[in-house]
């Protein structure tokens, strides 16, 4: 199973339904505009897919290249970059996880682990020796590696919805937005994963995001 999306499998059509269904924060609600005709003139230079689009936007001089090529606006394209970046969430090193202890982490790091991705691809093709870990321990980190496949989830967010329950992408995507905002509240509240409060609006776009993750 893969970490990410497949970039080369996602074409326009599906970037474009993707924008449309998602309830977008405010800074990003000029992407809809015009956006049918902003998609073909991608593909009129030959962007096919979502992999073709991040290749053009990856350096200033690539953006500012197909901005002139396809008539979009450089700020438009900036704007584009950025939330389509949110798609494919960086992978979380161990060693920034500070309620992990150092002989835990420099277990992981002999076992060529140190971060979420490298764990979740062990974890997906059985590579994990029974022995690096605390089963436990172990069991908390390959959820927390799932977790953070999804857009806006950091290790400290994955852990409260581990403890409310939802240890997997896939069954973050399959719940109902009531239940899961207060399960993880209820788990929050004595732990302390994170500060401050989530609210229903956010775990909707949580739902949706974790529906795209492979």
């Amino acid at each position: 199973m893969d970490y990410h999306i497949d970039g080369h499998s996602t074409d326009l059509a599906a970037l474009q339904k993707r924008l449309q269904s998602t309830d977008l924060i405010p800074s990003q609600e000029p992407l809809l505009d015009d956006i049918t005709e902003k998609m073909s003139a991608l593909a009129a230079v030959g962007v096919n897919n979502l992999a073709d689009l991040r290749a053009g936007l990856n350096s200033p001089k690539a953006l500012a290249a197909l901005s002139r090529s396809s008539g979009i606006s450089a700020d438009y394209l900036k704007l584009l970059k950025r939330t389509i970046n949110g798609f494919f969430p960086k992978s979380r090193l161990f060693k920034d996880m500070d309620w992990l202890d150092k002989n835990t982490i420099l277990n992981l790091k002999q076992a060529g682990l140190e971060n979420t991705h490298q764990l979740f691809d062990a974890a997906s093709h059985g590579a994990i020796g029974s022995a690096i870990l605390d089963k436990g321990i172990l069991s908390e980190l390959v959820a927390i590696s799932d977790l953070c496949r999804v857009q806006w989830v950091s290790p400290n967010y994955a852990r409260a919805i581990a403890a409310a329950g939802f240890k997997q992408a896939s069954e973050v995507a399959r719940a109902d937005p009531e239940t899961l905002t207060n399960a993880i509240a209820s788990a929050n509240e004595g732990a302390k994963f994170y500060k401050g409060k989530v609210g229903l609006r956010d775990v909707r776009r949580l739902v949706m995001a974790a529906g795209y993750v492979p």
